[in-house]
């Protein structure tokens, strides 16, 4: 489990330094070409603005599974033992059940149907459905490290090594 979550913490990071580094060009590129240049570039501003949502979702992930993502912890911190641990798997199940209903089953509901009524971009010409793929990718996402955190939380209930350190 730990390797599974290292590859996935990895991985994530380098795609949304990918993604972020495109998105820097291409934002560039559309200033240079329209303060430079006189010719704004369509396609560039198109792109940068589902770039950009891609960097928000995959990211909210990346900070979900390092644990650094907002959260008012004043009760919490507060808390020790087993009240501790059950506030914990509360706040996962709440986590689990906003990304299953809202990203994992309403994204894929929004991607079918624009990909089944065939809507694409303006500009791009490329099918919306895919533009949008990155709420059920976030919500499979968010869920595998709500269950891990559900995992360490209920093996540190009973006594045993957690699967993950505490930070992952």
């Amino acid at each position: 489990m730990k390797n599974l979550v290292a590859i996935t913490n990895k991985s994530l990071a380098f795609f949304i330094i990918c993604l972020l580094a495109f998105l820097v060009l291409c934002v560039s590129w559309q200033v240079i070409s329209r303060y430079v240049l006189g010719a704004p570039s369509t396609e560039t501003d198109e792109l940068a603005r589902y770039l950009f949502m891609w960097v928000a979702m995959i990211g909210a992930v990346y900070t979900t599974g390092q644990r650094r993502h907002l959260a008012i912890d004043l009760l919490i911190m507060k808390l020790t033992g087993v009240k501790k641990s059950i506030i914990g798997l509360i706040i996962q199940a709440a986590i689990i059940s906003f990304s299953s209903i809202v990203l994992l089953y309403g994204g894929s509901l929004l991607v079918s149907s624009t990909l089944g009524n065939g809507q694409i971009t303006p500009a791009l010409g490329w099918q919306m459905g895919y533009i949008y793929l990155c709420l059920p990718i976030s919500g499979i996402l968010m869920i595998f490290y709500a269950m891990v955190d559900v995992i360490s939380i209920l093996q540190h209930f009973s006594g045993q090594p957690p699967v993950v350190s505490e930070s992952h």
